[in-house]
């Protein structure tokens, strides 16, 4: 069992949202129920077709079924798993919280649907969380840089021992990922387009968007079509948008973000790379790199709750990869995937950061030889990153 670095409350209901397959259901089970009476813990599996259809057409039936629960034995949790297959449960959850004051488990991998089913999502009265893939941080001594920027970081991933069935997985949660959560969901009216810009999207991961551009690659729909199928990844944890930075939130929101895939494994086998070795000092390593250590940022910031705002900055060609914004403090991150610091290029990337008021700068790269030059510090990235987050 590989101990994950979230920590949910134990004293209040709580929804946990994440990709399929990232262990949402393991860790609720092995690492945050462990600390509880299994005869205390009433668990509905809603990825159960029989029981799905069961709470569909009769939603009340929950009520009734715990509070039968609750006059035999005591009651510590109830576990709703996959709680978006039937979003009419919120309504008789909500009753349960407010009137019998009883703790909620709801795990999930779509909000989309939930907020179309029950919008104001229990109203705050459930805390909300994220799970991810593996963190390196969860992994001390099962982690290697090239294996995680190949075949990602989920679970599953771990439990395979050859490289043709981690290839078939990938592969296979992709084609999964379509027919569950999109095309049963009803997510899109047309899933061909759809599967189309799955792989342009992957393409695209990292760089700058060009919605129009993107809508030409496809060419079935329109710009405002392909902004909603981000829409849909982003509410189906498949991947996050990453804003320009500006100092005004209205001019930032103006400016094209980037988009990147939860996972490098599934970008891999969007774009149908899974074939092509990763190799140091190549184009391919140093986007992969970039992706990762960008990920390993994004998870940790929100599965410690830090509230960092991620950003970009781009001006006339001049780029900061990372950005991470709190309390009108920055901190700036350059990603290189270079075994050896190029003084140069931290001088220039120092010279560009001086327009920017209170700040942290970082170059984070494969170079383990901590560093100062000038007002940035060239830690190796994992280094760096423990560093950010103390």
């Amino acid at each position: 069992m590989i101990h994950r670095l979230l920590n949910p409350s134990e004293s209040n209901s709580f929804f946990l949202f994440g990709a399929r397959g990232v262990g949402k259901s393991t860790f609720v089970k092995a690492q945050f129920l462990k600390h509880f009476n299994p005869k205390s813990v009433l668990t509905i599996d809603l990825l159960l077709p029989a029981v799905e259809d069961l709470y569909a057409r009769n939603p009340q039936r929950l009520k009734a079924e715990v509070l039968a629960f609750q006059e035999k034995q005591n009651l510590d949790w109830v576990f709703i798993d996959e709680v978006q297959k039937v979003p009419r449960l919120l309504d008789v959850v909500h009753y349960l919280i407010e009137e019998k004051k009883l703790k909620f488990i709801l795990t999930g991998s779509s909000a989309r649907k939930l907020k179309r089913g029950a919008a104001n999502l229990l109203a705050g009265r459930a805390f909300v969380y994220s799970l991810y893939p593996f963190h390196i941080f969860e992994l001390p001594h099962q982690f290697d840089l090239i294996h995680a920027l190949h075949w990602g970081m989920l679970p599953k991933i771990f439990n395979l021992s050859t490289d043709s069935d981690k290839e078939i997985f990938l592969r296979t949660y992709a084609l999964t990922y379509l027919k569950e959560e999109v095309q049963l969901e009803q997510l899109v009216r047309n899933l061909d387009p759809f599967r189309n810009f799955l792989e342009v999207a992957a393409q695209s991961n990292g760089n700058i968007l060009n919605f129009s551009a993107i809508s030409r690659d496809i060419g079935s729909v329109d710009h405002k079509t392909v902004q909603s199928y981000f829409q849909i990844l982003e509410d189906t944890h498949l991947g996050f948008l990453l804003p320009g930075f500006h100092r005004s939130v209205r001019k930032s929101q103006s400016t094209h973000p980037k988009f990147y895939f939860f996972d490098t494994g599934i970008k891999r086998s969007l774009d149908k790379t899974l074939d092509v070795k990763l190799k140091p000092k190549t184009y391919a390593f140093g986007q992969a790199f970039e992706h990762f250590v960008i990920l390993e940022i994004f998870k940790l910031n929100n599965m410690l709750m830090r509230d960092f705002k991620l950003s970009y900055f781009n001006s006339d060609g001049s780029e900061i990869d990372l950005i991470l914004s709190k309390s009108q403090k920055n901190i700036l991150i350059e990603i290189k995937s270079s075994a050896t610091v190029d003084s140069l290029k931290v001088e220039k990337f120092s010279k560009l950061i001086a327009a920017f008021e209170n700040v942290k700068a970082y170059w984070l790269s494969l170079d383990r030889t901590p560093q100062k030059i000038g007002n940035v510090n060239c830690l190796y990235w994992e280094d760096g990153i423990r560093e950010i987050f103390k």
